[in-house]
């Protein structure tokens, strides 16, 4: 299936990459012959770093290559801004890259070509999580796993299918401008809070299996920790701002640390509620010597420390955010403009 250059708009949001931008472009424009002709912009939130030099210097060379300002600094206000300040009148397929991957190559083309095919609103695509460090391995195997993932279907997975939330890849800039685009109010779960909306309106999502994309883990600790909590607190607002129902999923996490905390307060007067606590602690463990079979490293170790590292602040940011709009203290949702001046509602 031909794909006419042309038509589409690749968006890269991006803030402090200066160690990622310049593999994450070379990726996509050495990919294909298409992508010289494919319009790239990169939505820079204000780097303090060589961003915007390197990205300058590849535009010298690639006459296709853009560089815009994005002062809101978050990926949603990014990509919105892109559509805005960029998108053409030919252009009819928009396609999502971050600034911290590296693509295979004919990446944008195939996501083209299975956008067309599917006649679909969006597709989406799996990742497959790798580390650089021991604890970055680790916790890339675990998340890979239904006990670090919960059975998402773009984690690692292999089958293709309709889905309702994935890893953002193509979308038909129709639907993207239809649903408002992207909350700029939202800093994570953003592309799970526009699939809402998307699917709510009648738009179908398709996970594309082929296309896979490579997701760099978080390489300490206390990154993860962070990570999740946030991602928590994404999960938490959308949740709140469509009144949904969580799934099992989502609900299991916060369940385990309700229970835990539960079983740590009322331990000094009824020891055996520290039964809870250590039989968590036993599965972490489980985990841990199952990944080292698996990984055929000591790295495996870690994979019980990553999976708490993913569980509990996840949960605990979820609760927050919960909390927070249930006590009329949740951050405002403010009515945000849709790509092309209108207001969305």
């Amino acid at each position: 299936m031909q794909v006419d250059p042309r038509r589409v708009l690749v968006g890269v949001p991006a803030l402090d990459e200066e160690n990622a931008i310049e593999t994450c472009l070379r990726s996509l424009l050495e990919g294909a012959e298409e992508m010289r002709d494919v319009r790239i912009v990169v939505a820079d939130g204000g780097s303090r770093d060589r961003t915007r030099e390197i990205v300058a210097e590849l535009a010298r060379d690639w006459s296709n290559v853009r560089l815009i300002d994005n002062p809101d600094r978050l990926q949603s206000a990014a990509m919105n801004r892109i559509v805005e300040a960029e998108a053409m009148p030919d252009h009819d397929i928009l396609v999502r890259c971050d600034a911290h991957s590296i693509y295979p190559p004919g990446y944008v083309v195939q996501v083209v070509r299975a956008l067309q095919a599917r006649n679909a609103a969006s597709v989406v695509v799996p990742m497959d999580a790798y580390g650089e460090t021991c604890f970055a391995r680790a916790a890339a195997w675990v998340v890979d796993t239904p006990f670090g993932n919960g059975g998402s279907a773009h984690r690692g997975g292999g089958r293709s299918g309709y889905v309702d939330h994935g890893h953002h890849a193509g979308m038909v800039l129709s639907w993207f401008r239809k649903v408002g685009g992207y909350d700029p109010d939202f800093s994570h779960n953003e592309d799970a809070e526009l699939d809402h909306r998307l699917t709510s309106a009648g738009g179908r999502i398709w996970l594309e299996s082929d296309a896979r994309l490579a997701y760099r883990m978080r390489d300490t600790l206390p990154d993860l920790v962070r990570q999740y909590w946030r991602y928590g607190q994404g999960r938490g607002r959308t949740i709140m701002k469509h009144r949904m129902r969580p799934r099992l999923r989502q609900v299991l996490p916060v369940w385990n640390l309700v229970f835990l905390a539960a079983c740590l307060m009322v331990a000094p007067l009824f020891p055996v509620a520290l039964a809870g606590p250590a039989a968590y602690l036993l599965a972490l463990a489980a985990t841990s010597v199952v990944a080292v079979l698996a990984m055929r490293s000591p790295c495996g170790l870690l994979a019980g420390v990553a999976l708490a590292a993913m569980h509990l602040p996840w949960a605990a940011g979820f609760l927050t955010e919960i909390l927070r709009s249930r006590l009329g203290k949740g951050r405002r949702h403010p009515r945000w403009r849709r790509p092309g001046g209108t207001v969305a509602p």
